[in-house]
């Protein structure tokens, strides 16, 4: 491939900064922003003019970090040996970083205001009504921020929170010894982190065998060490949540995004009451596999041949444009500009991190990195990422940037639809069994690993914390005992729930993020029900979910969803997504020629 063609590949960040100098210039104008705000430090709410004069001064400056962020962020992730980029994104962060704790104060400022106070500035000044949402958010949440010193100690005790997972972090890189162990081939491979799919897909059932107690066990060695990591970090959100004044470290991670705690436990009861759904996917796995018994290093190895079928990009990108007509001309030809304007960072290259992401930028056209190698997954990694670009699209080109990014409840969804409309379209595209057992066995997996294994862990996350905010202690028998039980409950009594899994709570890191994940599996629900209605009904479906796209982050999560038909409170998504995978069970079982 000439230098010429290669160039196709890899993103254009000219739409954002022309050169490196022009990036130096911003720069040089944030602190004269900040300068401007913190001048204003206790007379922002005396008038409607100051409000609205720091409030738009904020959000230029927003703007501007955003935008220089993103650039050093992206020109960093191509080239990660290169020091000029290196060098940007530290500087980068630790300006950000700084201008949030030279900002501390505004907040509890713009409290000082009421709801009618703000009404009659809003009179005085009409440019005020774009900021009405941020100030109805504000204004609810007006109890649990505390007066500006106390925010000032609650941001720098947040970095203290953040440290437990750095701690871990460094357990786990640094200090965790992992064995080699072998397979029947006895050539060694270290038990870690980074082996970790390589070993599970292996067809070796020894090898994934000694790879599972290998990877545990060191684990389970420090167990000790880790739950007392864990115990701090649950104990800090706890610390924060009363502080706040919250109900429970729950209440605060789900009212801080508008998220009611009955949505958390909608799901986790929803799942609980179709474990057997899974189940039967787990006896059908024990059976493909000719397995007297089925355990967790038996949940990742293929059950059918792997094809090994290779796409070129030029091919992922047809069949994910044909999946998304559906969509509409307007959605398909915006993803065409993506390819053809360069939005896109395709293959892996030296230096370049490795994942795949999305990144919206207000002002400028979203981007995406991708490590393309041309294997079905890599195909639905594209569907997936250009389903974040186009959400970010809609909202920045049809909303304020006060209203334009959208929570993280609602970020998984735009991608998620994407996948499952490229699933649909190629399930009724391939003739080939062996195709289709294999698009099916993937697909299953991708809905355990995330409707219910998400949810499991969010069921563990819940009752660890309501443990903790009873004084008790967090010692790892309590998590081994209850982490064990759960896995009883959901995989059911035909699984094999061996000893080592009492310390697989010990290598989550997500769970230093408490009361995140759950969102991962509202998300694939939300999906496939609005995959289902637009495939159902068409236009009307249609029309909802693009309102819900191009409102961004102008709503309540819960309310912008019902603008595309979902309605998170109630069971219906949830059941949409486990009658999903319960249909698919049955058609790979058809297809092998084995009852469940």
């Amino acid at each position: 491939m000439s230098e010429l063609s290669k160039e196709k590949y890899t993103w254009d960040l000219s739409a954002i900064y022309r050169s490196g100098e022009e990036w130096e210039e911003t720069l040089k104008n944030i602190p004269q922003l900040v300068s401007q705000i913190t001048e204003m430090k206790g007379n922002i709410t005396i008038s409607a003019q100051n409000l609205l004069n720091t409030l738009n001064t904020v959000e230029k400056l927003s703007i501007s970090l955003a935008r220089a962020y993103s650039f050093a962020r992206l020109s960093f992730d191509t080239n990660m040996g290169d020091s000029i980029s290196k060098n940007r994104y530290e500087r980068i962060d630790s300006i950000a970083t700084q201008v949030n704790e030279q900002l501390a104060f505004i907040e509890p400022e713009l409290l000082k205001m009421d709801e009618n106070k703000f009404q009659i500035y809003k009179n005085e000044e009409p440019e005020l009504n774009k900021y009405s949402f941020k100030f109805e958010k504000l204004f609810r949440m007006k109890k649990h921020i505390l007066s500006p010193e106390m925010e000032e100690l609650m941001t720098k005790l947040d970095s203290l929170g953040r440290s437990f997972k750095k701690v871990f972090d460094d357990l786990v890189v640094n200090d965790l010894t992992f064995p080699d162990v072998t397979g029947e081939s006895e050539k060694k491979i270290e038990a870690n982190e980074a082996n970790y799919l390589k070993c599970l897909t292996s067809q070796d059932r020894v090898l994934r065998e000694n790879y599972f107690k290998g990877l545990l066990n060191t684990y389970g060695s420090h167990q000790n060490s880790i739950a007392s990591i864990y115990y701090g970090s649950v104990k800090h959100d706890i610390f924060e949540a009363n502080t706040r004044k919250y109900n429970s470290s729950r209440d605060m991670a789900l009212t801080s995004n508008f998220i009611p705690v009955e949505v958390y436990d909608n799901l986790i009861n929803t799942v609980r009451n179709n474990v057997d759904k899974l189940q039967q996917y787990l006896n059908l796995r024990k059976k493909a596999l000719g397995l007297d018994e089925i355990h967790f290093y038996d949940l990742f190895v293929p059950v059918v041949k792997d094809l090994s079928k290779s796409y070129s990009f030029e091919e992922a990108k047809d069949l994910v444009l044909d999946a998304l007509a559906v969509l509409g001309n307007d959605y398909t030809d915006i993803l065409k500009r993506a390819f053809d304007e360069r939005w896109i960072d395709v293959y892996p290259a030296k230096g370049k991190r490795s994942g795949a992401y999305a990144i919206g930028i207000y002002g400028s056209h979203p981007y995406s990195l991708l490590n393309f190698t041309g294997n079905l997954e890599d195909v639905f990694t594209l569907a997936h990422e250009l389903g974040h670009v186009m959400h970010s699209y809609y909202s920045n080109e049809n909303q304020p940037y006060i209203n334009s990014q959208y929570s993280i409840f609602t970020a998984e969804v735009a991608s998620t639809v994407n996948e499952t409309l490229l699933f649909n379209h190629l399930l009724s595209k391939i003739n080939s069994p062996e195709e289709k057992a294999n698009l099916l066995s993937m697909h299953l997996d991708s809905l355990r690993s995330t409707l219910y294994r998400q949810t499991f862990f969010a069921d563990f996350e819940k009752q660890v914390h309501e443990l903790v905010e009873k004084d008790q202690p967090l010692i790892p028998d309590i998590l081994g005992s209850l982490y064990k039980k759960l896995y009883e409950l959901y995989y059911g009594k035909d699984f094999v729930t061996d000893e080592e899994l009492s310390y697989e709570w010990a290598r989550i890191p997500h769970f230093y993020t408490a009361f995140y994940v759950y969102q991962y599996s509202t998300g694939i629900s939300a999906a496939i029900s609005i995959a289902k209605r637009i495939q159902n009904e068409g236009e009307p479906a249609l029309a909802g979910y693009k309102d819900f796209l191009k409102s961004g982050g102008s709503d309540y999560p819960i309310n912008l969803l019902k603008k595309a038909g979902v309605d998170m409170s109630s069971p219906q998504p949830i059941l949409d997504a486990i009658k999903d995978f319960e249909q698919s069970v049955q058609q790979l079982s058809s297809i092998l020629g084995i009852s469940v």
